[in-house]
């Protein structure tokens, strides 16, 4: 199986991807690039069975319809203007409620925060996905699938937090350490120098860890009452085994979703 991370960025800069080759007895990194395009991003997203982008793949559906109705002059004026729950309502997917619930980290809003800088570019790549073929499903079902690395580390018992930015490289660096250490299949190779000096690196990485749990049905999934909303706003899969097992029980029962 071949698993490919992307840690996306409004720009080439700060975008990272890596690809993981899966065999029976451990994980090689293959290829990692800073400073990714467009085109390495739609190369990855193509030839990886699963793919994780660490970006909101869709944005929440009653801040889309409050758009709609304000650009329509139809909006109906909540009775309380300054009330932050209609706010938050618009604010926040679906996904981002249950991962809060889950892992106690609240996503930036697609809505209301600089990340929707990144998600515009996204949604561009998702629509050039499509227009080549390849299956997109923003609940995760396809391919393509919505990750978010720092939730992931928590959820795999690592340093999730303060790993960010050069003021935190001895973080970074512990980082890399403990992932090493408690994964020690996973053979970063020549790219490692590259994962201690980069968190985009180490989030590509996680990424494509994230990817091959999901692949393998080790990472969650909406409800049924949730699946409509994951099918336009997207939905984070979240890791639900330990990180040791993404080598040994999946590989057997893993089939291309």
């Amino acid at each position: 199986m071949l698993t490919a991370g992307i840690d996306l960025a409004a720009e080439d800069t700060n975008t990272a991807v890596a690809w993981v080759r899966w065999t029976a007895t451990g994980a090689v990194l293959e290829e990692l690039i800073i400073g990714a395009g467009d085109d390495e991003l739609l190369r990855a997203a193509s030839a990886a069975d699963k793919a994780g982008i660490d970006c909101p793949l869709g944005w929440p559906e009653p801040f889309v319809e409050f758009v709609i109705a304000h650009y329509r002059g139809e909006l109906a004026a909540p009775t309380d203007l300054i009330g932050r729950d209609w706010r938050r309502r618009l604010a926040w997917r679906r996904t981002d409620v249950v991962t809060h619930e889950l892992t106690g980290r609240l996503s930036l809003s697609v809505a209301a925060d600089r990340i929707a800088h990144t998600a515009m570019r996204c949604a561009a790549l998702l629509a050039r996905l499509a227009e080549g073929g390849q299956p997109v499903d923003r609940s995760g079902g396809g391919t393509v699938v919505e990750v978010y690395p720092a939730a992931s580390l928590r959820q795999w018992g690592l340093p999730h937090r303060g790993y960010k930015g050069r003021q935190n490289s001895g973080a970074l660096n512990g980082l890399v350490d403990q992932l090493t250490t408690t994964a020690p299949w996973l053979q970063l190779g020549g790219f490692e120098p590259v994962c201690r000096g980069s968190d985009h690196a180490v989030d590509a990485v996680v990424a494509a860890l994230t990817a091959r749990a999901a692949a393998i049905g080790q990472a969650t999934r909406p409800a049924e009452a949730d699946l409509a909303a994951a099918t336009t706003e997207g939905w984070i899969a979240l890791p639900t085994a330990p990180l040791a097992s993404l080598t040994s029980s999946g590989a057997a029962g893993w089939r291309h979703v």
